[in-house]
């Protein structure tokens, strides 16, 4: 009989020097965005209920525990295979390495505490305790500080890169604004190793491992908050026949959004309904600072049945009526609603373009503020156009940030979104474009600078860790409104590599110069400068990947010839548009776009191609495009 051994651990227990490993035939590291926001939005709201600033370190041993759920280990040759659990194992391991540096900036001792979390020695040989070979490399990278280079590595290699830098971007302290974070990030460490916790099964028995794994999932499942929730809506129907209408109502439209959701989303009727309760319902969430307690937007969710039945009144739910006609109008309606976003997202739909704009700036939080504007029995044409408008602010809203290096992660934009929730809520499409309008007139974050003038938004935006895809989605904006102006089609969704076929040539940001800074030393006092010269927007465009791999190391004039049968906003350094393309002079004459074919390209010809593209961006991001819609 095998022997089968159930452990509760901290996170401290569990990873101190500690081996774990995946089989070959287990799946890739496919956590997304979503997921690792969700979990350090968890965390910190979690920490930051019982922390005080006031605290030393000690007081964290009384701090509330956090449970992580379980995992399934089957032990061989002194390493723990992960049967089930490698998900959040390895996103644990990446937010160790990043407390790893923040601990280690502050010049912290609790920096020590996280190495044998992180790596150990064994006979001298050290080795990560993620002991998964093919991972080892980016771990390496991660946690010397280094950069990995993404291009055409496995999937798990490039989203652990990722959501490294999400949780980056959830957890850094925005510069020159305080956080709670910066004075909290020791604590935070502490009650992450001894009070966060799993219960780890462990069997010597591969078999019997995998057996436990198809029962936990398979058999005894508990109740879901959506079952829960359904058996209080029905528990308050009476009638007996009308109750057996509403579940008949009810299931088909659970069953209509689960069969949406294969393959997509796998929890997309929880996550349906935690979305339309906060976007018509909510009205406030926890600040992150000391002793902040939960509001609507963290217990919807977590248990948002019972949120339900505690706000019943506040959902209008005083007769049996009420409940009938919440189960047979109002969940259908906003169920096809929240279908027709997610279809927008994943779909670059006209009409509704902005949403798939977002989408690919995986902007987590779009949905729940479009679903806030929408009112039960708005026609068709009133919800499509709701939408775009404002999905069309947050394209707006985002793009001033990123382009001042302003993080727009889930934690760092999550309580200016409930507030937009709430001012955008049941408006007419009339009364949103005056209330989004007046929000960009009013915002402290431009196109051309934030934060009191010492960003310098499109002027100094660059290529870096943080802004690459933010650079990519500019220039493939850039060039589909480019080629559309010029009646050549919009390749947009092509251009961000988010249609389904587009990984058979996707596109990637290409350097009009190579990286050879010894060919520009009279240009350039030294290396650095070069490079910040060489990363600037204005000296980007984007190409097919396989045509980016065979220029990427050639000078400047033996790439051009190949650029004029791309995109045009490539192409438009070439000679070929300007002779072969009427519709392009008109649209350069009609807008004044300083367009120019570059034979060479130096300093000057790069400075006066930075002025092309910061026209072209305040065209494309300009308020006036949302008070047409």
């Amino acid at each position: 009989m095998p022997t089968v051994t159930p452990t509760y651990k901290t996170v401290q227990d569990l990873l101190k020097d500690e081996k774990f490993s995946i089989d070959d035939y287990q799946r890739e590291y496919k956590w997304e965005k979503k997921q690792i926001d969700e979990l350090v939005n968890d965390l910190t709201s979690k920490f930051f209920a019982d922390y005080k600033p006031e605290h030393e370190t000690k007081d964290v041993s009384s701090y509330d525990n956090y449970f992580l759920g379980s995992i399934i280990v089957s032990r061989r040759g002194g390493v723990n295979y992960l049967i089930d659990g490698q998900q959040r194992t390895t996103s644990l391991t990446l937010l160790l390495i990043y407390l790893y540096h923040r601990l280690g900036a502050l010049n912290s001792n609790a920096k020590s505490k996280l190495e044998s979390l992180i790596f150990s020695d064994d006979y001298g040989s050290y080795s990560f305790n993620l002991k998964i070979p093919d991972r080892e490399p980016v771990l390496k990278a991660l946690y010397e500080g280094t950069t990995f280079n993404t291009d055409h590595q496995e999937e798990s290699l490039v989203n652990m890169v990722a959501r490294y830098n999400d949780i980056a971007a959830e957890l850094d302290a925005e510069p020159g604004e305080p956080d709670p974070m910066d004075s909290a990030i020791e604590h935070f460490t502490y009650w992450l190793m001894g009070k966060v916790g799993l219960i780890e099964i462990a069997t010597d028995d591969d078999a019997y491992a995998y057996t436990i794994f198809e029962t936990m999932n398979d058999r005894g499942k508990p109740l879901s908050p959506t079952d829960m929730l359904k058996a209080y809506l029905l528990g308050r129907i009476k009638d007996s026949e009308v109750r057996s209408a509403a579940n008949d109502k009810w299931k088909a439209e659970i069953q209509a959004l689960m069969h949406y959701g294969k393959g997509k989303d796998d929890d997309i009727e929880s996550n349906f309904l935690k979305t339309w309760l906060r976007a018509q319902y909510g009205r406030d969430t926890r600040q992150r600072k000391a002793n902040a307690k939960e509001e609507d937007w963290e217990k919807i969710g977590g248990a948002f049945h019972r949120w339900v039945n505690d706000q019943k009144g506040l959902l209008g739910l005083n007769k049996e009526a009420d409940f009938v006609e919440l189960i047979q109008k109002d969940i259908p309606f906003f169920a096809r609603v929240y279908r027709m976003i997610l279809d927008a997202t994943h779909n670059y739909t006209p009409g509704l373009e902005g949403i798939y704009y977002n989408s690919s700036n995986d902007f987590t939080l779009q949905t729940t503020v479009l679903m806030a504007a929408v009112k039960r029995d708005d026609s068709e044409e009133v919800i499509r156009r709701k939408l775009q408008i404002v999905a069309t602010y947050l394209d707006h809203f985002l793009v001033r940030r990123v382009v001042n290096y302003i993080r727009v992660g889930y934690s760092a934009v999550q309580y200016t979104m409930v507030q937009l929730i709430k001012e955008v809520r049941h408006k007419t499409p009339e009364e949103l474009i005056d209330i989004l309008v007046l929000r960009l007139e009013r915002d402290d974050a431009t196109l051309e600078s934030a934060k009191g003038g010492w960003r310098k938004g499109v002027s100094d935006f660059r290529l870096n860790m943080f802004s690459k895809r933010y650079i990519h989605y500019l220039l493939a904006r850039m060039t589909a409104y480019v080629e559309v102006s010029c009646d050549k089609g919009d390749r947009f969704a092509a251009y961000t590599n988010w249609l389904p076929d587009s990984k058979k040539n996707p596109f990637e940001v290409e350097h009009l110069w190579p990286y050879h800074f010894e060919d520009f030393e009279t240009e350039f006092q030294t290396e650095d400068e070069f490079n910040q010269w060489r990363n600037h927007l204005g000296g980007l465009v984007l190409l097919p990947k396989s045509k980016n791999a065979s220029l990427n190391d050639k000078p400047y004039t033996d790439k051009r010839p190949h650029y004029q049968d791309e995109n045009l906003l490539a192409a438009s350094l070439t000679d070929l548009p300007y002779s072969h393309l009427p519709r392009f002079k008109t649209f350069r004459e009609a807008n004044s776009y300083a367009f120019k074919a570059c034979p060479a390209f130096g300093k000057e010809e790069q400075m006066e191609r930075r002025v092309l593209y910061t026209s072209l961006i305040q065209y494309i991001w300009s308020v006036d495009r949302l008070k047409e819609l």
